[in-house]
């Protein structure tokens, strides 16, 4: 994209190192995910409400599932208390330290140093879809095994109040956990689709950020402001959630699910299945369970990202984005 605003090119500047970099994404990354994770927690909650074995498992037949966001937060409020709806999220934030340090990383270094710009000076659309997918494949499949662990603590309060054993009880009796009845590979549980949400969800977040941002920039009055940072991540949330919420429900499943001492899922055999699983016994539209607080918390999470990610850069001393 161009670097230009106000009709002059900002002097392109080199001074902060990739770790550097690194940190400071990490740190913007850390304050989003904090503000808005009670809207990942009730998402999660909403898209496994629908699986044969949760129905199965509910103490009271009778009882009708939360039918949407509010009344699914409201729910975990009265049943497990105030501070449930962030269980789990001390893992969301390993797990963006090094999801969104990698793809940020990533992003930059393949617009400025590998794919580059054309020949007009601009960052055309195709090179940033290359970029926002690849980075956001390289940083989740880096980053999977803390979503796994997240998806399993968000899971902890339901299952307590269904009767059944806690699976873990912290963070680092969850990894043990995991690495004792899978090994490595079973820290890997789900990254299939795990990948391929992220790459949809960056193709969403940081191409439409980067492109909706620099047409902005060069197509009216707005300068490289808070506001032009505003209105461009509120566009990236909305894409990123429809992009990315049907792999997200068929990744959150398979994270969830049950597994055997090989580490073998018992409800699904792979992410075909339980995608065709999904699809034959809840409907196409079962695939996006969740959007609303899925978008709901991107909205506010793109936006409190990309405005802290911006405002740490420009105190750094480094280049806007």
């Amino acid at each position: 994209m161009s670097r230009e605003e106000g009709g002059e090119q900002r002097p392109a500047r080199s001074t902060q190192s990739l770790p550097a970099k690194f940190v400071l994404t990490a740190c913007a990354a850390g304050v989003a995910e904090t503000v808005t994770f009670p809207l990942d927690l009730t998402k999660t909650r909403l898209q496994i409400q629908g699986e044969a074995a949760y129905r199965h498992h509910r103490r009271d037949k009778t009882a009708k599932p939360y039918r949407g966001m509010i009344e699914t937060a409201v729910g975990i409020v009265k049943e497990e208390g105030l501070f449930k709806l962030w269980q789990g999220v001390t893992p969301a934030i390993y797990r963006h330290i090094v999801y969104s340090g990698v793809r940020m990383v990533a992003y930059e270094q393949l617009r400025d140093s590998v794919l580059c710009k054309d020949e007009d000076g601009y960052f055309s659309l195709w090179k940033a879809v290359v970029g926002g997918m690849l980075s956001g494949a390289i940083g989740q499949f880096f980053a999977s095994p803390t979503d796994l662990v997240k998806v399993q603590m968000q899971m902890e309060g339901k299952r307590k109040l269904e009767g059944k054993t806690p699976r873990v009880h912290g963070v680092y009796h969850a990894f043990v956990k995991i690495l004792s009845e899978g090994g490595i590979r079973g820290l890997w549980a789900g990254w299939v689709p795990n990948v391929q949400r992220a790459a949809l969800v960056s193709l969403g977040d940081l191409t439409t950020y980067d492109t909706v941002k620099h047409f902005l920039l060069r197509n009216t009055a707005l300068k490289d402001n808070s506001l032009c940072h505003g209105l461009s991540s509120i566009c990236a949330g909305l894409v990123a959630a429809t992009m990315g919420t049907p792999a997200d429900v068929i990744k959150t499943r398979v994270m969830n699910q049950t597994r055997d001492k090989q580490g073998r899922g018992l409800l699904y055999k792979s992410t075909i299945d339980c995608l065709m699983q999904t699809i034959k016994k809840e409907g196409l539209l079962s695939l996006y369970k969740g959007f609303l607080p899925t978008w709901a918390r991107m909205a506010p999470w793109s936006l409190t990202f990309w405005l802290t990610f911006e405002q740490i850069r420009k105190i750094t001393g480094l280049n806007s984005f």
